[in-house]
């Protein structure tokens, strides 16, 4: 009876020990979004009463859109958890956007589904000082308030130190933002700023609009939105997303990058510049001195970069723009911008849509893809063959000799004809796989760097060992042992360029069975259908996972 009590007791402890080790792990790298409500870190002491470091803003009003500059400072400490709350609600969610000044010393992070509402550190480097800008929601409360969490030891700390409060002005309407003039942006027309998110209630029925992902929301901070609607002789244009540093669209006669009529909304400082560009090849786009766009607005908030503006349907005096009653194929992409407004290449593949389109038609609501149809189907193909087929033939070749010794199909062994087969299906997969970037590109690709001479040597050693294979000598030829080294090598040296990392865990159950032990045969059978058997589930959730690319 004393040791079934003993039992649960040390269980009891066991679990004590878990919850109570967990939290006082501490975050030293910042991913404190376990303590977005409280601010609390989990460092199992309590939290001091006086606070020594302080906060301080550039302002005490603000409007929708505002930039705030907000400075943490005081004796050296090793974290800190930056926030802004409703004065009049302190317990509500974090609210508003933050963007950094020092990428190296802080981080933004996502609190109450809010992207980018919170800031904290990066490691636990010492530091004396922290500069953050604050950007105002559209819908923020009359009085705002910044709140600081600041670890100066692992316990010693400082809990929701209260810094200024910020305060709306009675104003009805909201106008441009405290540090944007239109004298700043590179538009030759009055900038203002978007009160709202954009909405989608008219795609498809007034608006020609893209989503990314189909049908989301464009107040969502993972929706990607492109619409264009017709007034007179003019499309107005609203574009948005999730992005720090640009959000851009461009129209184009194929479905890649080169001789296209572009168009960006760039973060810099703190504001958005809209402007227009020609992409020439895949160079950086060349940016117009001269700039056609009227009625630009904008928006920082929530983790979204939103801009709007209407543009001509024909502009014959600009050179590089096209006329937007005509069709394209149309690109959005997002990348980052560095100090200036300087933008980088774009951070993963542009949305593409799938056909061409004329903005100014019928009204419609498509997606689009980030990896066109014949570049779908290349990384398909080459999948299906040199993880599945090419390794399941090297493993009947290699393993299953002696389990089906007696075992004869068109008059060949068994386990000879099924490698055949499946290395001649794995060469015609590779073969088709081969051609289709030459079609979709219409030739060589200088700019794909060395992904394509790796693809040409895969191609040549498939074919080598498949003609290597035709002239294989019989069983007891002088020649055969050379021929099963060139075999093996040319395999092998394929197999190391088409896939990164073979399966080795797999492969050391076969192989730590001695011939003697495959005897039973039985059980090499049932793990090559297991093998095969999830092979094949896995393929099908991976084709249906590139579906939705």
């Amino acid at each position: 009876m004393l040791q079934q009590m003993e039992l649960p007791g040390l269980a009891f402890a066991v679990w004590m020990l878990i919850c109570f080790y967990a939290p006082v792990g501490g975050y030293p790298n910042g991913k404190v979004r376990e303590a977005c409500t409280s601010m609390v870190p989990c460092h199992g002491s309590s939290p001091q009463l006086s606070p020594e470091h302080t906060i301080t803003v550039n302002g005490t009003e603000f409007k929708p859109g505002d930039s705030i500059e907000v400075h943490l400072s005081g004796p050296v400490f090793e974290g800190f958890f930056i926030q802004a709350r409703d004065a009049e609600h302190l317990e509500s969610p974090a609210l508003g956007s933050f963007m950094l000044a020092d990428r190296g010393a802080s981080q933004l992070l996502t609190c109450a589904h809010t992207k980018n509402s919170a800031v904290s550190h990066t490691s636990k480097a010492k530091k004396k000082h922290i500069k953050v800008y604050w950007i105002a929601p559209g819908n923020a409360p009359k009085r705002v308030q910044f709140l600081a969490t600041v670890v100066k030891k692992y316990k010693i700390f400082w809990v929701k130190i209260p810094g200024p409060i910020v305060s709306q002005p009675n104003a009805l309407s909201p106008t441009p933002p405290l540090h944007a003039t239109s004298g700043a942006v590179s538009t030759s027309h009055p900038v203002s700023y978007l009160s709202k998110p954009f909405n989608a209630s008219s795609c498809g029925r007034t608006k020609f609009c893209i989503r990314n992902p189909s049908n989301c929301d464009p107040e969502s901070a993972s929706c990607f939105f492109l619409s264009f609607q017709q007034e007179g002789s003019s499309v107005f244009v609203e574009m948005s997303g999730p992005s720090e540093g640009y959000l851009a669209f461009a129209l184009s006669h194929d479905q890649w990058m080169g001789d296209d009529d572009a168009y960006l909304c760039v973060g810099e400082d703190h504001r958005v510049r809209t402007i227009t560009a020609y992409l020439k090849e895949r160079s950086p786009p060349v940016l117009d001195s001269e700039n056609a766009l009227e009625d630009v607005s904008w928006r920082l908030a929530d983790g979204l970069l939103q801009c709007s503006f209407r543009r001509s349907i024909r502009l014959p005096a600009h050179k590089g723009r096209f006329n937007l009653d005509a069709s394209y194929y149309i690109f959005l992409a997002d990348g980052e911008a560095s100090e200036g407004g300087v933008i980088h290449k774009h951070r993963q593949q542009p949305l593409i849509t799938n056909g061409i389109y004329n903005i100014t038609g019928l009204p419609q609501d498509i997606g689009g893809s980030r990896s066109p149809r014949l570049i779908k189907a290349h990384g398909t193909l080459m999948f299906i063959a040199w993880i599945t087929t090419v390794s399941i033939g090297v493993i009947v070749a290699r393993f299953f000799k002696p389990v089906w010794s007696y075992s004869f199909l068109f008059g060949k062994e068994m386990w000879f004809q099924v490698h055949r087969m499946l290395m001649l299906t794995t060469v015609m997969l590779t073969s088709i796989s081969f051609v289709l970037p030459f079609i979709y590109r219409g030739g060589w690709s200088q700019q794909a760097g060395f992904h394509p001479y790796l693809g040409c040597t895969v191609m040549a050693l498939a074919i080598f060992q498949a003609l290597m294979a035709g002239f294989r000598p019989s069983r007891h030829a002088p020649r055969r042992q050379l021929f099963n080294w060139f075999h093996w090598c040319t395999g092998t040296a394929a197999r190391i360029l088409a896939v990164e990392v073979i399966e080795y865990d797999r492969v050391q159950i076969l192989q730590s069975l001695t011939s003697a032990e495959a005897e039973g045969r039985l059980f090499k059978q049932i793990v090559l259908t297991i093998y095969v058997c999830g092979n094949i589930v896995f393929l099908i959730a991976f084709l249906a996972a590139i579906n939705q690319i």
